[in-house]
């Protein structure tokens, strides 16, 4: 089996990255239609205005095949957000999860960033812990009713 590779999202890993939200979400969190509908408006504003010198996205593949993605965009001169992190449940638990983060986080060091944002929820237990073994810090959480579901709103941030 080959390595994983982490490449630059390209325009044509959207479909591919919508979908995984959609069917992921849906599974495992009862998310409705509205959350792949934010994925693929994030995206189309990814892929029209990002500025490259702030602003990335990465795909991990393994032999052409998608496993997970991350992106970093800029919320102002020293704030980066993290955003569309995304592991297959194939890829979990192999470590990628960690590579995908210091991928995006090292980025907004590079930038010269001091802080990085991020936005989840509270049932996605893997993502908060590796958030925590990294450093970041929960800011807020918040019962909110998102995507037809009642969730535990969460935003932490990390000093870089």
């Amino acid at each position: 089996m080959s390595e994983v590779v982490i490449r630059s999202f390209e325009p044509s890993d959207a479909e591919w990255l919508v979908a995984q939200h959609r069917m992921l979400y849906a599974r495992d969190e009862g998310f409705d239609e509205s959350f792949g509908d934010l994925v693929a408006e994030i995206l189309q504003e990814f892929v029209a205005n990002h500025d490259p010198n702030r602003e990335a996205g990465w795909i991990a593949e393994r032999d052409g095949e998608r496993l997970g993605s991350i992106f970093c965009v800029s919320l102002s001169e020293e704030t980066a957000k993290l955003r569309l992190f995304l592991v297959t449940p194939e890829a979990r638990g192999s470590g990628l999860a960690q590579t995908l983060l210091e991928t995006c986080t090292g980025f907004a060091r590079d930038i010269g960033c001091r802080e990085m944002v991020l936005w989840t929820h509270e049932s996605h237990r893997a993502a908060c812990a590796l958030y925590r073994r990294n450093g970041w810090t929960l800011m807020s959480s918040e019962p909110a009713r998102s995507f037809g579901v009642d969730v535990v709103e969460q935003h932490w941030r990390i000093d870089l």
